[in-house]
């Protein structure tokens, strides 16, 4: 089980190096929507394997497995395209998520877009956050417990 409080701490020292991010609560912010997908895709992952043709309300382009847990995934220039295109980035297609068949989850995602800002310019800076955050398993009911006893 990795030490939860030392990946919390080195994501805030490597948050401190982006022009971007200038105080705690940017911080914060950032590590808020990034965790947010975090959880919903290990929650996603796990009610996949336990409900009938479960279908998450993010599109898979989106869902963190397939843009995030690649450690040597997209980075630089690219990421920060990926997260902030105006019309479809991860941002832009989360503010205005619609899904018929789970409104209310879809509902939920869209709040949390759309009162959250990425502050983070460096795509560089922005890869090793989210490959520190890989390290949590929130499947996992250890993690589960630690990272709220952090939170």
């Amino acid at each position: 089980m990795p030490n939860i409080s030392s990946i919390i701490k080195n994501v805030r020292n490597i948050m401190r190096q982006d022009r971007g991010v200038s105080g705690d609560a940017q911080r914060l912010e950032q590590l808020g929507w990034l965790l947010f997908l975090k959880i919903l895709d290990d929650k996603d992952q796990e009610l996949e394997l336990i409900r009938d043709r479960y279908q998450s309300v993010i599109p898979g382009k989106f869902q963190w497995r397939n843009w995030a847990a690649d450690a040597e995934g997209i980075t630089g220039e690219k990421l920060i395209l990926f997260i902030d295109h105006p019309t479809d980035g991860l941002f832009a297609t989360l503010k205005n998520l619609k899904a018929p068949h789970a409104p209310q989850r879809a509902a939920l995602v869209k709040e949390v877009f759309d009162g959250s800002n990425n502050y983070m310019k460096s795509g560089y800076e922005l890869r090793k956050v989210i490959n520190q955050l890989n390290g949590f398993d929130f499947n996992n009911s250890d993690d589960r417990h630690v990272f709220g006893t952090v939170y």
